[in-house]
């Protein structure tokens, strides 16, 4: 088995895969004016432009917002905002263009146009970025368990285009970033303990760290995944010598905590002091004030709607990633997988059981549940372990269909607009296809900026797109082959 932990991802294959998903994730978009990306953006204006944190100018557009004082702010993590700064103010240097020449009324159309590109370029430098990047460290870490190129693509694939990780990469909201990062910080754990000769490269425990410090800086939850594979990093290293143990470690930690540098800086920019949170002055939501930030404990019926609730469940929205746990399983079964499948499947019930104790834990106007994206990446890993196992014909066919199922109702989410409605029973069906897919509500780069027909722009994509995939399958089945044979 140590032969095999040791495959890795075709080169080829990963190189197409990164260019795959950011394609995706780019050409599609979602509203600008949702409150949760608006809020975002209006804290990006006022950093980039006036070199404030307050956004009283523009709070009556959105819901999300703080209070302290006469003033208003995000009432968000920061880390978005500051992953869209680059964008916001290389934008204004091209165009010469700022938010202060606009007119803030949710019915101009001046405004929503301006707020879209940037919206766009942010998340093609941001959550495209990261989602795409994880993709292929997906694709390397799920090949190396099982020795197989073609279960890494599959369970690359499922992540990235068959969940909605996919919709929610085309947002200025955290959940898939963090996603990506908790994966990649996995990816690191796992790659920098495999060999002694690993352990020596302290480009893996910086990455560690550094990807889950930024992960905490994007959403606060984020650090109880990040203990957890902590946790992990410190088991797997348990036979190393404490001198070079106590190294690597405080690496890690290092990087962490130059992570969350930027936090502070910017709670001190903002509010002037390091240690204030937007969420402490959050208006209008009543449930906020309830345990910890709306935290309290799990409820079952809010489980249930997660994972199969028609209205929120993952079911229906990625169908192929539920399927993930019984690989999950097979993984801690396994004597040689079963740290990593312990450690997956921590973080999955860490993400589930938080999503479930939040008194907002439907997340309002979503297609899916969105605050528990982050366990998507860890019940994909599992979905490696079933293709390298199921080798009959029937078995595969099985699985290549639902991911196609899945893929194809992931499109029609990105392509018309992830965010939902609260008053649908069923959005996927009611808002997402029928609403919206079937009569061409869609948001394509082509018809959002250029006046094409949201057709022509559905179809163009599938020009690069469906290239690319057979590119991919190709290769694949070429390295498949030469595994078999060495």
């Amino acid at each position: 088995m140590q032969g095999k932990t040791m495959v890795r991802g075709p080169h080829g294959v990963a190189l197409a895969l990164f260019a795959l998903v950011w394609f995706s994730c780019v050409w599609f978009g979602s509203w600008e004016l949702n409150p949760n990306n608006a809020t975002r953006l209006f804290a990006t204006f006022a950093i980039a432009e006036r070199g404030e944190a307050k956004i009283d100018r523009y709070q009556s557009l959105t819901i999300d917002k703080a209070q302290f004082g006469d003033h208003y702010y995000m009432d968000k993590a920061p880390g978005m905002t500051l992953m869209a700064l680059p964008a916001v103010w290389g934008l204004e240097k091209l165009t010469g263009v700022r938010s202060s020449d606009q007119v803030i009324d949710a019915t101009n159309p001046r405004l929503a146009s301006f707020m879209r590109l940037r919206l766009r370029v942010a998340v093609a430098i941001g959550a495209a970025i990261l989602t795409a990047f994880a993709s292929v460290l997906l694709l390397d870490m799920a090949t190396g368990v099982t020795g197989s190129p073609a279960a890494g693509l599959y369970a690359a694939l499922a992540y990235a285009l068959g969940s909605i990780v996919w919709g929610w990469s085309t947002t200025m909201l955290g959940h898939a970033p963090v996603a990506a990062l908790l994966l990649i910080a996995t990816w690191a754990i796992w790659r920098g303990t495999a060999t002694p000769r690993d352990l020596m490269r302290w480009r893996y425990p910086v990455m560690a760290g550094l990807a889950l410090g930024w992960a905490v800086v994007i959403e606060f939850p984020a650090a109880l995944g990040g203990v957890a594979l902590g946790g992990w990093a410190i088991w797997r290293t348990r036979e190393v010598a404490w001198r070079a143990r106590r190294s690597i470690l405080g690496v890690a930690l290092c990087g962490g905590v130059a992570a969350l540098l930027p936090l502070l800086a910017y709670n001190l920019f903002a509010f002037g002091m390091l240690f204030r949170l937007g969420y402490q002055g959050v208006v209008g939501f009543n449930g906020m004030q309830q345990g910890l930030f709306g935290l309290t404990y799990p409820k079952p019926a809010a489980l249930f709607g997660i994972v199969f609730g028609v209205r929120r469940g993952l079911l229906w929205v990625s169908p192929v990633i539920l399927l993930g746990a019984f690989g999950l399983i097979r993984m801690v079964r396994a004597r040689e997988t079963r740290d990593i499948g312990i450690a997956a499947a921590v973080v999955i019930a860490i993400v589930l059981t938080v999503n479930a104790s939040y008194i907002y834990w439907d997340g309002g106007a979503s297609i899916g549940p969105r605050h528990s994206v982050p366990a998507i990446p860890f019940l994909a890993l599992g979905l490696a372990v079933l293709w390298q196992q199921w080798e009959r014909p029937g078995q595969r066919i099985v699985l290549v269909a639902l991911l196609t199922v899945s893929v194809a109702i992931n499109l029609m989410i990105a392509s018309t607009d992830v965010f939902g409605s609260e008053v649908y029973a069923n959005p996927l069906w009611q808002r997402t296809i029928k609403a919206m897919f079937l009569p061409g509500n869609l948001s394509t780069i082509p018809n959002d900026f250029f006046g094409w027909s949201a057709w022509r722009g559905l179809f163009l994509y599938g020009d690069v797109a469906v290239p690319l995939l057979v590119l991919m399958l190709v290769w694949t089945r070429t390295a498949e082959r030469r595994v078999r044979a060495a």
